[in-house]
């Protein structure tokens, strides 16, 4: 396999084996599902073995994608290294860091204030997305590090090391006087699958046979905030992490929402940079969770 070859096939196959997708793949890779799709069939020939196992509703790794998956990520990794360690001062270092929305509009630039203080010389590369999107792509070894919800499967131990920050309850959120009729399907404004926050009230509700329908979905934190401050429904949301002009609502129609976990997830072992943010985090984790005054700010 020719350097070339391995370099954009193998970013793509990881992609893909990431997003699940086709579609998503191609879309975070900035090309067009066809090229995406032309790349794995390149790259399955140069292997000689089926890599990814495909039908009209799912794409999975078949056997021999899931041997090549781990050396893909180990040899994108270790280009990106040696690129950053020609390019970058001997004393600078980079750090991939994925963030749930939630704090990147309320903590997120406290930290990294603090963080600039303690660590200079530390250049981040941040991605705010979806938790689960964020799990996903520690996974395909695209992130160094994550401070996100940690999702239902279990973590890894050998390959990632996670450590709770804090539990924190969901709670209910609507606009300032929003009016739940109690003749009506409780409204719901939701982010799209997946979702942590999505799961377990469609969950919950679902339990307690409560009638629901989504008034209002969106993948931003501003779209959400738009749909709730114009009265299409309510949200679940950490009880710490508000967005800035909603409230908490007390309605005895509305069953009780669970606590979700947080959590900083690293590689393991972990570089020294993602290491070094980990230990930050767990140190300034109680700043992390401290409630915002009522009415100022919060994605999962």
């Amino acid at each position: 396999m020719s350097t070339e070859l391995s370099q954009r096939h193998l970013r793509t196959f990881i992609a893909v084996s990431s997003e699940e997708s086709f579609t998503r793949a191609a879309r975070r890779l900035g090309v067009s599902q066809s090229a995406a799709s032309s790349q794995i069939r390149q790259l399955e020939a140069t292997v000689g073995r089926t890599l990814l196992s495909r039908d009209t509703h799912s794409v999975e790794l078949t056997p021999a994608g899931e041997r090549l998956l781990s050396y893909a990520q180990q040899i994108t990794a270790m280009m990106d290294e040696a690129i950053l360690s020609a390019r970058d001062l001997p004393h600078r270092e980079r750090v991939r860091f994925g963030v749930s929305e939630d704090f990147a509009f309320t903590h997120l630039p406290d930290f990294l204030e603090q963080l600039r203080r303690e660590l200079p010389h530390l250049e981040v590369v941040l991605s705010v997305e979806l938790s689960a999107t964020l799990h996903r792509q520690l996974r395909a070894g695209e992130l160094d590090i994550i401070l996100a919800m940690r999702p239902r499967a279990r973590v890894d131990s050998v390959s990632f090391a996670s450590h709770e920050l804090f539990t924190e309850a969901l709670v209910w959120v609507a606009r300032p006087g929003f009016d739940l009729d109690v003749e009506e399907h409780i409204p719901l404004v939701l982010y799209p699958r997946p979702s942590v926050t999505r799961e377990a009230a469609l969950d919950l509700l679902e339990r307690e046979g409560s009638a629901h329908s989504t008034a209002a979905t969106s993948t931003s934190l501003a779209g959400l905030r738009a749909a709730v401050l114009g009265g299409l429904g309510i949200m679940p949301f950490a009880s710490s992490l508000l967005p800035e002009g909603t409230v908490i609502i007390d309605e005895p129609r509305l069953p009780t929402l669970p606590e979700v976990t947080f959590a900083v997830v690293t590689r393991n072992p972990a570089t020294r940079a993602a290491a070094a943010v980990a230990s930050a985090l767990q140190r300034h984790s109680p700043d992390l969770r401290t409630r915002r005054p009522a009415g100022t700010a919060g994605r999962d």
